[in-house]
C-alpha cells in the first residue's frame, strides 16, 4: 500500500514517512500542492495524508480539485489550526477522516488501517455488485427483445404494477431485476419469492411474517419478505401457484400498502413495489375459481411478455457466445468454438426450455466435452434430445395446429422470398398468387 504525505513541515513528513515505512507501507511526501500534483500521477498513492494549510496554499481546495478530476483516492486531512468548520467542509468534500496536530502515533496508525480496510470493503462491495448485476444481464438484439427493453425503460422509474408473462426459462426474473435496477429503488433490496417452491401452508408466514407462538414452531417473531423489501422491490414469481388466501392478502398490500403478520393484530405500513410473474393462463384460472380476478386486474396494469427463444432466434448465436465466455471464465478453461454446422443446428432448434435449456446445454458441453471445437457429432453425443434433422424437428414438434400452420406459412413464404431475391411480384408469379394476396398474407404473418 502506498501513502502520499502532503505537508509544508518537512519534519512532520519525515516522521510520518518513518512511521509508515515501519508499518510496511511505501510512502513519499510533498511540501507543496504542485509537488503533490506531480506525485499523484508518478507515485499513484492508495492513501493521501493532506494538511489543511500548506504554506500559502489551501489543502481543502486541493482536495476539491482532485475530486473534480475523479481521483477517488481516500484522503485523511490533518491540521493544527483549524476548527469545526474546516472539518465539516473536509468531510463534505469526501475526506475519510480529520485529525488534529500534534498527531497521536496510535491514532494515526489506526486511522490509516481503518481507511484501507474501509476502502477494501467498498471495492469488494462494488465488485460483488457488478457480479450480481452481470448475472441479471439481458442478452440479445432481436426486435422483440429490444421492444421489451424499451417498455422496461419506460415503466422502471414509475411505481406502476407489472405482470411478467412467458414460458419457463424465458428470463422473467431478469426482466423484474431490470425494472428494479433502472428505478429509484435500485439501492434498496431486490427480493425474489417463488410461490411454487414454498409449501402452501408456509407461504403466508414467508410473505407476511409471523408473531411468536402463532403456530407450532414459531419460537420467535419473524419479519416477512414483503416487510424486508420495504422501499425496494419484491418479485413474486409463479404467482399462479399462490393460494386464494395468500392472494387476498397480497391484494391488500397492493391496495392499502399494509400487512398483518400471521398471528398478529398490528397493521404494518410498507412501501414495497411488487412485480409478479407467471407462465400460467391466469384468465383461464379465474374462470375456474383458482385465481382472484381483482388481484389479476391490480397486477396486470402493465403486462410484459417475455418472448420464447424460438421467437427471437437471431439471439441464439449471441447467447451461445455469451454463455461460452461465461463458462470458460468460471471453469478456467480455454474457450470452445462452435463450427458453423453446429451453430446452424442450434439456430434451428425450437428450444422448448428456452434460454435455460441453451445455457444448460453449453454448460454441459464445457464440463463433459474435452475438445476445443464443438461439432455436430459432439452435440449429438452430449445432447441426445436435440433434433439434428431440421425437417424432423419441424414436423414432429407437437403444438396447436393453428400455431404450426402459422409457422409453416411464415417459413415457406420467407424461403420463397429469399429464392426470388425478395421480389414480391416474382414470388407471387412463382406461387400462382395475386401480388395483393401475397402482400396481405405477409402482413398477417409479420404483424
Amino acid at each position: 500500500m502506498k501513502i502520499l504525505i502532503i505537508d509544508d513541515e518537512k519534519n512532520i513528513c519525515i516522521s510520518l514517512k518513518n512511521i509508515f515505512d515501519d508499518e510496511g507501507y511505501t510512502s513519499q511526501y510533498a511540501n507543496t500542492c504542485k509537488e503533490a500534483d506531480k506525485l499523484l500521477d508518478e507515485f499513484d498513492p492508495d492513501l493521501i495524508i493532506l494538511d489543511v494549510k500548506i504554506k500559502d496554499e489551501n489543502g481543502l481546495e486541493f482536495l476539491e480539485s482532485i475530486r473534480k478530476r475523479n481521483i477517488e483516492t481516500p484522503v485523511v486531512m490533518i491540521s493544527g489550526h483549524s476548527g469545526i468548520r474546516e472539518a465539516v467542509q473536509a468531510m463534505k468534500l469526501g475526506a475519510f477522516d480529520f485529525l488534529e496536530k500534534p498527531l497521536n502515533l496510535t491514532r494515526i496508525k489506526l486511522t490509516v488501517r481503518n481507511t484501507f480496510d474501509f476502502y477494501a470493503m467498498k471495492k469488494d462491495y462494488s465488485r460483488m455488485k457488478e457480479v450480481f448485476v452481470e448475472q441479471y444481464k439481458i442478452i440479445g438484439n432481436s426486435p422483440k427483445l429490444l421492444e421489451m427493453l424499451e417498455i422496461i425503460k419506460k415503466i422502471a422509474p414509475t411505481n406502476t404494477k407489472v405482470l411478467i408473462r412467458g414460458e419457463s426459462g424465458t428470463g422473467k426474473e431478469l426482466v423484474a431485476f431490470a425494472i428494479h435496477n433502472l428505478s429509484n429503488r435500485s439501492t434498496k433490496p431486490f427480493i425474489k419469492f417463488n410461490s411454487a417452491a414454498i409449501p402452501t401452508e408456509l407461504i403466508e408466514s414467508e410473505l407476511f411474517g409471523h408473531e411468536k407462538g402463532s403456530f407450532t414452531g414459531a419460537i420467535k417473531s419473524k419479519k416477512g419478505i414483503i416487510e424486508l423489501a420495504d422501499k425496494g422491490t419484491l418479485f413474486l414469481d409463479e404467482i399462479g401457484d399462490m393460494s386464494l388466501s395468500a392472494q387476498s392478502k397480497v391484494l391488500r398490500v397492493l391496495q392499502e400498502g399494509e400487512i398483518q403478520r400471521v398471528g398478529g393484530s398490528e397493521i404494518i405500513k410498507v412501501d414495497t413495489r411488487i412485480i409478479a410473474a407467471t407462465h400460467k393462463n391466469l384468465e383461464e384460472m379465474i374462470t375456474q375459481g383458482l385465481f382472484r380476478d381483482d388481484l389479476f386486474y391490480r397486477l396486470n396494469v402493465i403486462p410484459i411478455y417475455c418472448p420464447a427463444l424460438r421467437d427471437r432466434k437471431q439471439d441464439i448465436s449471441v447467447l451461445t457466445e455469451y454463455f461460452s465466455k461465461k463458462f470458460a471464465f468460471e471453469l478456467k478453461i480455454q474457450r470452445k468454438n462452435f463450427t458453423a454446422e453446429a451453430l446452424q443446428i442450434l439456430n434451428n432448434w425450437s428450444f422448448p426450455g428456452n434460454i435455460r435449456e441453451l445455457k444448460n446445454l453449453i454448460e454441459r458441453l464445457y464440463i463433459l466435452f474435452e475438445g476445443n471445437e464443438i461439432k455436430v457429432e459432439n452435440l449429438k453425443q452430449f445432447t441426445p434430445s436435440l433434433s439434428f434433422n431440421n425437417e424432423d424437428n419441424f414436423w414432429y414438434e407437437t403444438k396447436p395446429f393453428n400455431d404450426k400452420k402459422f409457422e409453416f406459412e411464415k417459413l415457406y413464404l420467407e424461403k420463397q422470398l429469399e429464392k426470388h431475391n425478395h421480389n414480391i411480384s416474382k414470388t407471387a408469379d412463382a406461387l400462382n398468387m395475386q401480388q395483393s394476396n401475397l402482400s396481405r398474407k405477409l402482413k398477417e404473418l409479420n404483424p
